[in-house]
């Protein structure tokens, strides 16, 4: 008992005095140093006293789909970055293939007395998933915010970067670099950014190229959000004559990359693309990723904001708070087929779409 007070102590950065108090529920404790050594416990390992697991303000659940993508392990350093500068202990809870569910990993982190939940591109942003499961959860009392993906039958805070807005930048970039076979690879229809990335694409392609909804349609290509399925589509755009791929991911971009280059095309004298995310590292590929960025820092700091406030027993507003994404260009676009390119955009074309 006194090594684990000793450890307890230390990670706290309290007495043993003050953790023995803390653990046998006696006052004279500020909440602060309380929630101090809680999260101490949680960190450690240790099991909390019965009495006290429901007092656990200072844990916060962050659920994520997976980490492959570089985006979510981005999102995640911000907001734990956001939650820990509050004085709260954020818990990682990651899905992969062939493990915990999202129902899984909310009834574990609910367990755990958590003070909120922060869903990040869960089954919010599934049209066909029920939202009940988000009705029970807010039926037992624990507060949370949702990224990426919107539902008007959930009561919650949604946070969203403004995938319209995002599309729309893309085109209008390629266009003006006199693309008129513009293609779009995203992931399956029944996600909700998925959805609303086509709607921005459909107005881009009918403002800039006079395209009609049905011409526009047969340029979009679904797939999965990895490298592979970005290599798929891209493939089947090219095929159809495209000579430049706006992606739904940057793994998806690279996959688009591939595709090019296993058909003898260079990246980007014959074929532009354009990933979305800016994820960590994409500037460093080859050639340089031309991207969409996703304002990850802004969105982040507002799910702490808007989740902090419904613990604090102040609600967030029940509402979609939208982020403007940002183009950024680099050396994976160029003029179309009949424009001319400027010296300086040149690269190198052969090998991985990383630099070695």
């Amino acid at each position: 008992m006194t090594a684990r007070l000793a450890d307890i102590a230390a990670q706290a950065g309290v007495s043993e005095a003050t953790v023995s108090r803390v653990l046998n529920g006696k006052p004279g404790v500020a909440s602060a140093t309380r929630q101090s050594v809680l999260a101490a416990l949680d960190v450690l390992g240790y099991e909390r006293p019965v009495r006290l697991r429901q007092r656990s303000a200072g844990l916060v659940g962050l659920i994520t789909p997976e980490l492959e993508n570089p985006i979510f392990p981005a999102l995640a350093q911000v907001i734990g970055q956001a939650l820990t500068r509050q004085g709260y202990t954020p818990v990682l809870a990651t899905q992969t293939p062939g493990g915990s569910t999202e129902d899984e990993l909310t009834e574990m982190l609910v367990d755990r007395g958590v003070a909120g939940i922060i869903f990040v591109s869960g089954l919010h942003a599934d049209t066909t998933a029920d939202t009940q499961r988000y009705d029970q959860l807010r039926g037992k009392g624990v507060p949370f915010v949702l990224l990426n993906g919107f539902s008007p039958h959930i009561q919650a805070a949604f946070v969203s970067p403004d995938d319209r807005a995002a599309m729309k930048l893309a085109v209008t970039h390629l266009a003006s670099l006199g693309h008129s076979h513009i293609g779009l690879a995203v992931g399956p229809k029944r996600f909700v950014p998925v959805l609303r990335k086509i709607e921005g694409f459909h107005t881009g392609m009918r403002e800039r190229l006079g395209l009609t909804p049905e011409q526009t349609e047969e340029l979009v290509q679904h797939s999965l959000y990895t490298l592979e399925g970005g290599q798929a589509a891209a493939a089947a755009l090219i095929d159809r004559g495209c000579t430049a791929v706006v992606c739904a991911s940057d793994m998806m971009a690279l996959g688009a990359i591939r595709a090019a280059r296993q058909k003898g095309l260079h990246v980007p004298r014959d074929v532009s693309v354009v990933g979305f995310d800016d994820s960590p590292l994409i500037a460093f590929t080859d050639p340089p990723l031309t991207t969409i960025r996703q304002p990850v820092q802004a969105m982040g700091q507002a799910a702490v904001r808007a989740l902090l406030e419904e613990i604090g027993g102040t609600p967030a507003p029940h509402g979609e708070f939208v982020f403007m994404p940002e183009l950024v260009v680099r050396g994976s676009t160029a003029s179309g087929p009949q424009g001319q390119r400027s010296p300086e955009r040149r690269t190198a074309g052969d090998g991985n779409p990383f630099e070695g």
